[in-house]
């Protein structure tokens, strides 16, 4: 895999950032991990594998691609 970087929102190097995997496209989301338990447990299906992140909108609607 070989990530290539869109954008971040952060000032000082810190989270968070969005990459593309130029190979299959897919976008690779780099963010604090969502930990709350009240929060985790609205969740629907979330994998053993999985991991949840929180992502600014402005983040999104700045780097993210479109279409």
């Amino acid at each position: 895999m070989a990530l290539e970087f869109l954008g971040t929102t952060s000032k000082d190097g810190d989270c968070p950032t969005l990459y593309r995997d130029t190979e299959t496209g897919n976008i690779v989301v780099q963010g604090d991990r969502l930990t709350d338990p009240d929060h985790l447990a609205q969740l629907r299906d979330v994998k053993a594998s999985e991991t949840c992140v929180i992502v600014p909108a402005e983040l999104l609607t700045r780097f993210a691609p479109k279409g």
